[in-house]
């Protein structure tokens, strides 16, 4: 009976964590100022241009097409890639995480596959 409980309570603990990454939704675009101002196409050139959405990741320079998704037990989800950039011919793989943000969970921040946060992003209106 007790390992059945140590069972239950493993489920209900994995459960959690696929929910809180399951909590990040890319269905609407996310993004800074000028990404969200282009979220319909190019609408004006920002270096900073970033945008987010549930098949891209749009930079002023790339354009990624997420190939994968995968919920990780931390509540973040790691996106693999196929990046486009700008001036260079073919495609490059790339891994990016996306988590709720430290200082605000409805904020997203977006970090390469060597941990450095690229920027920070939130819900286009």
């Amino acid at each position: 009976m007790r390992r059945f409980a140590v069972f239950a309570g493993l489920i209900a603990v994995a459960g959690a964590a696929e929910a809180a990454a399951a909590a990040i939704d890319l269905s609407k675009p996310h993004g800074n100022k000028s990404g969200c101002l282009n979220k319909d196409g190019q609408q004006v050139y920002a270096e900073d241009m970033l945008l987010l959405t549930r098949t891209e990741l749009v930079t002023a320079v790339s354009a990624c097409a997420i190939t994968d998704k995968v919920a990780n037990k931390d509540g973040s989800l790691t996106l693999k890639t196929e990046c486009e950039m700008e001036g260079e011919e073919g495609r490059t793989p790339a891994t990016f995480t996306v988590a709720p943000g430290k200082k605000n969970p409805k904020r997203l921040t977006i970090s390469d596959e060597t941990g450095f946060v690229i920027s920070e992003v939130a819900l286009c209106q």
